[in-house]
């Protein structure tokens, strides 16, 4: 029973165990940004969000601005944190629109080298990876304030409440009864 107990407690991993045992845990994404070809073949772990997908004859291409990960591996939602670009091939069918620009993934995948490209009006090399897993994160909810306006200390008004000011009509304005 306690074993039940504290394997409830335990984290869990959104990477299957299979692929998570071929993981390079010491690789960075900053040392296969420096040097692809001597990483080539090796697995790792990289979050971003996808600035593009494109589907080709042959595989599905993404464009991933690159995010730090959390333990459970999410990507971070500051962009600024970002460390560059990669490029992520999956050989069976992913549709782009199941990934549309701004979503946020986390991939598993073997390093397969590095492509130069045109970016803007520079070349830009990006590091390469086969995608052996990939997780959709869904979108991050907007939470309403705690608190109203004026630090009013409840959840939300008592309905006769305005604050501290009025606005330009005084106590007695156009909208002290709603009648709705």
């Amino acid at each position: 029973m306690a074993t039940v107990l504290l394997s409830a407690c335990a984290g869990h991993s959104i990477i299957p165990l299979d692929i998570e045992k071929q993981i390079d845990p010491t690789l960075s994404f900053a040392q296969v940004k420096e040097s692809p070809s001597t990483h080539q073949g090796k697995v790792i772990v990289l979050g971003g969000e996808v600035l593009d997908a494109t589907r080709l004859k042959k595989h599905t291409r993404l464009t991933v601005l690159q995010l730090p990960t959390g333990r459970n591996h999410e990507p971070a939602m500051d962009r600024t944190k970002s460390q560059g670009r990669f490029l992520a091939f999956q050989t069976e069918f992913l549709d782009p629109a199941t990934v549309p620009n701004g979503t946020r993934i986390t991939i598993v995948g073997k390093i397969s080298g590095a492509a130069t490209e045109l970016l803007d009006e520079m070349n830009y090399t990006y590091p390469t990876v086969t995608i052996e897993f990939i997780k959709v994160w869904p979108e991050a909810m907007q939470v309403p304030p705690r608190f109203g306006r004026y630090g009013f200390p409840y959840y939300g008004y008592p309905y006769w409440y305005a604050g501290p000011y009025w606005g330009p009509y005084g106590f007695y304005g156009p909208y002290r009864f709603m009648y709705w």
